[in-house]
């Protein structure tokens, strides 16, 4: 039986041409960390609370552990939310602000600070809990609304962009808490809001990557759903190639010009490109877009098949790595990643090699080619970062 199950879930407000959410269907299991991520205005926050009961459903059902909840309060659903704001009360202490939600449940007063400490010590709060609000950093602020969340013993933890408001390196320290929080507390689901792709990848075991604009009407508001190295290595279509990863997949307008169940061949300009995907259901000439991942894309001398040629149009030296902005002659401007220094200057001329095995494609309709690449193949360039060796590419 599953934690949570999304059944056929639409909203449309009202006065609205349009649903907001579409047809959603998902599965969520007990013990699941599930982020749902997608640009500004997909959905994600109100997806989000239809789970606490903070918004109407307009149609479907929305089940936890087996129960239908489209009419029950939020504080009867065992859910528990962390907002992006902390929402602390400035005159209690940290010890009451974890406290205060049970005291207000009339919990007894042992068990409520059994909870607290239980909470404190998973957070490292515990020196913090004479301490007022306004005595904490930003990051110390968050990690308490999170205990003010788990002393409640929830099946469901909600998350709504809980580190949008904390400086990068805080927010990198909190996603360390929240995903050993997880790890701790492995019986409860949680379900986490956010637009950063990165915290997405790193948390998730699952990824619900949601559409925007005319695509929700279109397609539904899911545009996939899986683990984040299958949207990854496997997007659905182009928009995922495009949102996951970063920086995003590198598009090139393309022509087919062959194909068999194996392998296809398009043309890049004059260039052909071989890439290891199943095109056989698209006709000859066929128009095409080709996506490769900006650390897969290799700086070689001249060549022949799958290499294609254009300018250096801009140059950022990161230390660890640089990313080389390329202009080919179509205009498209395809992303390099290379580790360290780049040795390259801009409005040089530069020959780029696309390996077959990392090439995608991707028909008219922006929907993706299944890929015939072995996933060990696969796994070893994109998992691992072991860079592809060029191998000679025979186009028959």
């Amino acid at each position: 039986m599953s934690a949570i199950s999304f059944r056929n879930i639409h909203k449309r407000y009202d006065g609205a041409s349009a649903d907001t959410i579409r047809n959603v269907n998902l599965e969520i299991q007990a013990g699941e960390f599930v982020v749902f991520v997608g640009p500004s205005g997909c959905g994600k926050s109100t997806l989000l609370r239809m789970v606490a009961g903070l918004e109407d459903i307009s149609s479907g059902d929305l089940g936890i552990k087996g129960q239908r909840v489209n009419e029950t309060p939020p504080s009867r659903r065992g859910v528990a939310m962390v907002f992006q704001s902390y929402a602390l009360y400035p005159h209690m202490t940290v010890y009451d602000n974890m406290a205060f939600g049970l005291k207000q449940l009339k919990t007894e007063s042992t068990t409520v600070d059994q909870r607290v400490r239980k909470a404190s010590k998973i957070l490292q709060l515990d020196p913090l809990l004479k301490r007022l609000p306004k005595e904490l950093s930003g990051g110390q602020r968050q990690r308490v609304a999170i205990g003010r969340a788990i002393v409640r013993e929830p099946d469901v933890f909600l998350f709504d962009e809980p580190l949008s408001n904390l400086d990068a390196s805080l927010r990198v320290q909190t996603r360390l808490e929240i995903a050993k929080l997880h790890k701790d507390i492995g019986t409860a689901s949680m379900i986490y809001v956010t637009h950063d792709q990165v915290e997405a990848m790193t948390l998730a075991d699952k990824i619900v990557l949601l559409n925007a604009g005319e695509a929700v009407q279109r397609d539904g508001s899911v545009a996939q759903f899986g683990p984040p190295l299958e949207l990854y290595h496997h997007p659905v279509n182009k928009f995922v190639a495009g949102f996951i990863g970063s920086p995003k997949m590198n598009f090139v307008s393309a022509r087919l010009a062959r194909a068999n169940g194996k392998s296809a061949v398009a043309m890049v300009s004059e260039v052909a490109c071989l890439a290891e995907v199943d095109a056989t259901g698209l006709p000859p000439n066929a128009e095409v877009t080709l996506g490769v991942r900006p650390e897969h894309v290799q700086i070689v001398p001249p060549g022949d098949a799958n290499v294609v040629t254009g300018l250096v149009a801009f140059l950022e030296q990161l230390g660890e790595s640089s990313y080389v902005y390329v202009r080919l002659a179509g205009g498209e401007l395809v992303t390099v990643r290379q580790s360290g220094q780049a040795s390259v200057s801009v409005g040089n001329p530069i020959t780029l090699y696309f390996p077959p095995q990392c090439l995608h494609m991707f028909d008219a309709n922006d929907v993706a080619l299944k890929r015939t690449v072995d996933a060990d193949v696969l796994g070893q360039p994109l998992v691992a970062g072991v860079t592809v060796a060029r191998t000679r590419t025979v186009v028959a």
